[in-house]
């Protein structure tokens, strides 16, 4: 097939049964080989397992999947990356409904009144965060069915903990974490920002695609928490960054331990600072939320002292 395809010329590639079983086959194939590599099966290992009638029929087939889904090779047929996305799509049913999981309580932070108990639910096929005590929102992230499909509870929290952290390490980085195309990141004033609450919350980032168009957008304090020095400063009291869900950083926010201020214009830049007891740190960044230098400070009797 041609490599400047429409993407309706590429879905109807997928609208017969037999090509579909073709990519299950495959990747049946090379989860039974445990195959850490790239994984081909010959075209007699694919008639083998598939139901066609023929063999020019299954050739006709492969021949439609080659170039977009599947790759020749002297050792048969691999996937291509579309195609592994594709089939891992498919047997993981993610077309689907996910189940109901009914609500689910859990710390964290209203951004509104401050209540640190949350109920989580899934609405419109999004993980959903609510304040217990005044029922306003106070997070919302993207879930798959595979992903509440065997899991309640505390483990689903956690799994979308895993996902959201890793999602936001990408995208501190300028890496979209849904197809990996470049993030364009600005700080915008955070005064319409959907979560600013009852507090002030003076920036947020705006992180967009430049491929897919997902947009993402936080508080500037807590996109900034993800970088490596946040991580190691809140690990040294006692909070770990990555295996904390976004909802609880809000409490932070909320009490004013974490905040950001514009310091400079022309060009603009920002300071987002962590305080913890007597120690905070500093965070410098620029239009782009980039950050260019960090600074520790300790303070005793009105003093600052910086490292």
């Amino acid at each position: 097939m041609g490599s400047e395809q429409t993407a309706d010329e590429v879905f109807q590639l997928l609208s017969d049964e037999i090509r579909l079983d073709v990519l299950r086959t495959v990747a049946v194939a090379q989860h039974e080989n445990k195959q850490t590599g790239v994984a081909a099966l010959s075209f007699s290992e694919i008639y083998d397992r598939v139901d066609v009638d023929d063999t020019s029929k299954l050739s006709y087939h492969l021949g439609e999947l080659t170039g977009t889904f599947l790759r020749k090779h002297d050792d048969g047929y691999a996937f291509t990356h579309a195609g592994e996305q594709m089939v891992r799509f498919v047997l993981a049913e993610n077309y689907r409904q996910p189940p109901d999981v009914g609500p689910i309580e859990t710390d964290g932070g209203c951004l509104f009144c401050g209540e640190t108990s949350l109920r989580a639910v899934l609405e419109d096929q999004y993980f959903m965060m609510y304040c217990t005590a005044c029922d306003r929102p106070a997070y919302a992230y993207r879930v798959r069915p595979a992903q509440v499909r065997e899991r309640t509870g505390d483990d689903l929290i956690e799994a979308v903990i895993r996902e959201q952290a890793g999602d936001l390490l990408k995208t501190r980085r300028g890496v979209c974490p849904d197809c990996t195309g470049r993030l364009e990141k600005q700080v915008v004033a955070a005064e319409n920002h959907p979560a600013s609450g009852d507090v002030s919350l003076s920036f947020a980032t705006v992180s967009e695609c430049q491929d897919c168009l997902r947009v993402l957008s936080l508080p500037l304090p807590t996109a900034t928490g993800y970088h490596p020095e946040s991580i190691s400063f809140h690990w040294e009291h006692g909070l770990d960054i990555l295996g904390s869900g976004v909802w609880e950083f809000n409490r932070y926010l909320h009490d004013s331990k974490w905040t950001s201020e514009r310091i400079g214009t022309d060009p603009d830049e920002y300071r987002v600072e962590f305080r913890h007891d007597t120690t905070s740190l500093r965070l410098f960044l620029d239009e782009r939320a980039v950050v260019t230098r960090t600074e520790r400070v300790r303070r005793r009797d009105q003093s600052e002292y910086r490292s």
